[in-house]
C-alpha cells in the first residue's frame, strides 16, 4: 500500500469522498472485516446456456432446475430417507410451486400435515444452497414480506430442543393465517434464486421456437444473468432499430418455419398488411419454391388456401428482402459482398442465373414486382408496405423494452472469470491468422474488431434517428447477421438466393470460416484467449451456433479442452442432427462440468409425472483446490475497495483526513 503522504492529490480527494461514506477509523474497519470474510467463501455457481432459439418451455425447465443443480441439492439431503418418488415430487414442486400446488391440494387430505412436512424440507434444502453465501447476501435475496421469518428459519436448528417449539409455532402460524401457499411458492423461488449465482446465454434467443418473447420476459426477472449476442439476436436488435432490411429477414425467416405466433401474439405486430398485399400482387403468381415448412402437428390445422396465402405473403417479403439487401451491398463496398448481387445476374428469357462461371436453371423467375432495368429498386407499393411494417417493430412496447435488455445485459462478447464468451467466431484467414477488416477506423482485426462491431451495433439503436451513425449502425447490423465471415455468422455466404431458386444442392453451401478447423488446436485456442487477456490452465473459450452433432460421435469439447461448443440442439429443428436436445455447462467452485439433454416432454407431462429432462452430467476439469470468491473478477473489485480502505486507514491514521465521529 502507498504511504498517504506521497499519494497524489487526485488520489487524496478520491479518499476524502469514500471518507463521506466511512467516516472514521471503526466504519472502514468493519468493512475491511467484511470484504475480507466475503473473499474466502466459495465461489458462485455459473450456469451457461445457449442456442435455446424460442423454445420456451424447455428453457425454463433449465432454468427452474438449474440442469439439474437443484435435484443434485434434494438428493444430496434425501437420497437416504425419502424414496425416488418422493424425491421427485419434491424437485418438481421447486421447479414449479404454483402449479404442482394445485395438483397436490387436489390428491392430499390433510394439507396441514403435508405443508409441515413440506417445509421443513424446503428450509433444509434453502440452508444448503445458501450455505456458500454471506447472510447478507442470503437476507437481500429473500422476499422482503418473509425475510425475518425465513432467516429465523434458516438459522434455527431442529435439533435444538429450546428452539423446536418456536420453529414448529413459526410454521403453525403460516398455515393458521392462510399464508402457507404463498410462503411455500417464495421459498421455492429463493431457493431456485441460490441455486444460480450468475446466468451467462451464449446468443441465439430468437427464431425457430415459437416464444422467445417468453424467454425475454423471465431474462427480464433474473437475478444476475449476462447475454452474447448470436445472429438471430442480432436480427431482431436490427428490426427493432428500423432496419427495414433486417425487419423483411425476420419475417421471410418467421414465415418460411410457420413461426408466426412470437410476431403476432408475442409483440403484436400485424401481417394483415402484408397478407393483403401478397393477394393483390402475387395472386396469380407460381409460389410453389416459397412453401412454407408446417411440422407435422401444424400442416393438419392448415387449408390450401392457408398453405396458399402462406407462400404467397414469403415470396412478397423475399423479393422485398432481396433488393434492401442489394442496396446495402452497393451502399457499403467495404463489406466486399458484390458477389452477392444476384438479381440483375438473371437470365430472365432462358429461366437461369450464371454463378461463378456456371450457369444453372432458375426454378421461378415470375416476380412481377423487379424492374429487369433497376432490379434493386422498390415499387411505390413495396416501399409503402415496407415502411409500414417497419414502423410496427418500431412501435411494438414490448419488442422495443426486450431489444433495450438485450443492448444492456448483452455484448459481443465477454470475459467473466477466466473464460471468454461469443456466440459466433474470431473470424480467422486459411493461414491461422486473425483475419483483418476494412473499418471506418482502418483495418482491424481480433479482439479489435469485436470491440469495434460491439460500438457499431449500438449505435444502430441508440444514435439519433436518420443520422448517418445510426444508418450506417444498421447496415453494419445486416453485415453481422448475413455477412462474409462476420464474427456471429461465420460463414463465406448466406445462400438464401440458391435455396430458394435453385435445385442444385451444391450453390446451397456456406462454407464456415475457418476458425472452426483452427478451433482444434490448442495453440490457437491460447493466442485467442490471449488476445483477450487470459491465460492459465482454467481459462476457456465458451461458443455457441454450431450444433454439435453428438450422434455421429462430434465432441463439445475442442482444442483440448480449452474450447466448449454448447450448442447441442436446444431447438427441436436441429435435435435430428445433433441426436440430443442441447448442452449446458455448470461451473462452481470445484469443476467445470458439462450437462447433455435429452428432449423436453413439456411442461404438463414434467408437472403431472414429476418428469425431469432426462440429463447426462459429466465432470471435464476440476480445479486444484476449492476456488474461493477471491479468485474471480468480482473478488478482484472486492480487494480494490479493500486497498481503497486500508489506504483511507492509514489517511485516518496519518492526519491527512479527520475522522468524523457524529452520534
Amino acid at each position: 500500500m502507498t504511504p498517504i503522504s506521497t499519494c497524489q492529490p487526485e488520489h487524496l480527494h478520491y479518499l476524502k469522498m469514500l471518507a463521506r461514506q466511512y467516516p472514521n477509523v471503526q466504519a472502514a474497519s468493519t468493512e475491511i472485516i467484511n470484504l475480507q470474510a466475503i473473499l474466502n467463501l466459495p465461489k458462485g455457481t455459473e450456469h451457461f446456456i445457449s442456442d435455446v432459439h424460442g423454445e420456451y418451455e424447455a428453457f425454463l425447465h433449465l432454468l427452474n432446475s438449474a440442469s439439474g443443480v437443484v435435484r443434485e441439492k434434494v438428493d444430496d439431503l434425501f437420497a437416504a430417507t425419502l424414496s425416488k418418488h418422493e424425491r421427485d415430487q419434491l424437485a418438481t414442486l421447486i421447479y414449479y410451486p404454483r402449479e404442482k400446488l394445485e395438483e397436490v391440494e387436489r390428491e392430499t387430505e390433510d394439507m396441514r400435515e403435508w405443508y409441515r412436512i413440506t417445509f421443513h424440507r424446503l428450509i433444509e434444502v434453502c440452508r444448503l444452497v445458501s450455505s456458500k453465501y454471506t447472510r447478507s447476501k442470503v437476507r437481500k435475496a429473500m422476499p422482503p414480506e418473509y425475510a425475518y421469518i425465513i432467516d429465523e428459519m434458516l438459522h434455527t436448528h431442529y435439533g435444538d430442543n429450546d428452539k423446536r417449539d418456536y420453529y414448529e409455532k413459526i410454521i403453525s402460524t403460516i398455515i393458521d393465517i392462510d399464508r402457507a401457499s404463498n410462503f411455500l411458492v417464495q421459498m421455492c423461488e429463493l431457493i431456485k434464486r441460490l441455486a444460480v449465482d450468475h446466468l451467462h446465454l451464449v446468443g441465439d434467443i430468437f427464431d425457430r421456437g415459437p416464444r422467445a418473447d417468453i424467454i425475454l420476459d423471465s431474462l427480464l426477472e433474473y437475478h444476475s444473468v449476462d447475454i452474447q449476442w448470436g445472429n438471430h439476436d442480432i436480427l431482431w436488435m436490427g428490426a427493432a432499430s428500423g432496419s427495414r432490411t433486417l425487419v423483411a429477414t425476420v419475417l421471410a425467416n418467421s414465415l418460411r418455419y410457420n413461426n408466426l405466433e412470437v410476431i403476432e401474439t408475442g409483440y403484436g405486430i400485424s401481417l394483415r398488411p402484408l397478407s393483403d398485399f401478397a393477394n393483390e400482387v402475387y395472386g396469380g403468381c407460381d409460389t410453389h419454391c416459397f412453401a412454407v415448412k408446417l411440422s407435422g402437428e401444424d400442416a393438419g390445422n392448415f387449408t390450401e388456401r392457408d398453405k396458399l396465402l402462406a407462400a404467397r405473403m414469403y415470396k412478397a417479403i423475399t423479393i422485398i428482402l432481396f433488393k434492401l439487401e442489394g442496396q446495402k451491398i452497393r451502399r457499403n463496398p467495404a463489406f466486399g459482398m458484390d458477389d452477392r448481387l444476384l438479381l440483375d445476374k438473371i437470365d430472365y428469357a432462358h429461366r437461369c442465373i450464371t454463378l461463378q462461371g456456371v450457369t444453372y436453371p432458375l426454378e421461378d423467375t415470375d416476380f412481377p414486382t423487379v424492374d429487369r432495368t433497376d432490379p434493386y429498386a422498390l415499387t411505390p407499393e413495396e416501399n409503402t408496405l415496407i415502411n409500414q411494417l417497419t414502423a410496427s417493430f418500431r412501435h411494438s412496447e414490448k419488442l422495443q423494452r426486450h431489444v433495450r435488455f438485450l443492448y444492456s445485459k448483452g455484448s459481443l462478447y465477454k470475459v467473466f472469470n477466466g473464460n471468454l464468451l461469443f456466440h459466433g467466431c474470431i473470424p480467422m484467414t486459411a493461414e491461422g491468422e486473425f483475419m483483418t477488416f476494412e473499418t471506418r477506423e482502418g483495418p482491424l482485426s481480433g479482439k479489435a474488431f469485436l470491440d469495434y462491431a460491439d460500438q457499431t451495433a449500438r449505435r444502430a439503436y441508440y444514435s439519433r434517428p436518420g443520422s448517418e451513425e445510426r444508418e450506417f449502425g444498421m447496415d453494419f447490423l445486416w453485415f453481422l447477421w448475413a455477412g462474409r465471415n462476420s464474427p456471429i455468422f461465420g460463414r463465406e455466404r448466406m445462400t438464401t438466393f440458391e435455396r430458394r431458386l435453385i435445385l442444385d444442392e451444391s450453390t446451397w453451401t456456406e462454407p464456415k470460416n475457418p476458425y472452426y478447423q483452427f478451433y482444434n488446436d490448442p495453440a490457437v485456442c491460447d493466442a485467442m484467449l490471449r488476445q483477450f487477456g487470459l491465460e492459465g490452465p482454467h481459462c476457456h473459450i465458451i461458443n455457441g451456433h454450431i450444433p454439435v452433432k453428438s450422434k455421429k460421435g462430434e465432441s463439445p469439447i475442442k482444442g483440448g479442452g480449452k474450447l466448449l461448443v454448447i450448442d447441442g440442439g436446444f431447438c427441436k429443428a436441429y435435435q435430428k442432427t445433433t441426436g440430443i436436445a442441447g448442452y449446458t455447462l455448470i461451473y462452481n467452485s470445484a469443476c467445470f462440468r458439462l450437462v447433455s439433454h435429452e428432449p423436453f416432454a413439456g411442461r404438463a407431462n414434467a408437472i403431472r409425472e414429476n418428469q425431469d429432462i432426462a440429463s447426462t452430467s459429466v465432470v471435464f476439469e476440476r480445479l486444484e483446490s476449492r476456488m474461493k470468491i477471491a479468485g474471480t473478477d468480482v473478488g478482484r473489485q472486492l480487494q480494490e475497495q479493500i486497498d481503497d480502505l486500508m489506504a483511507l486507514l492509514w489517511a485516518y491514521r496519518s492526519g491527512a483526513i479527520v475522522e468524523d465521529h457524529k452520534e
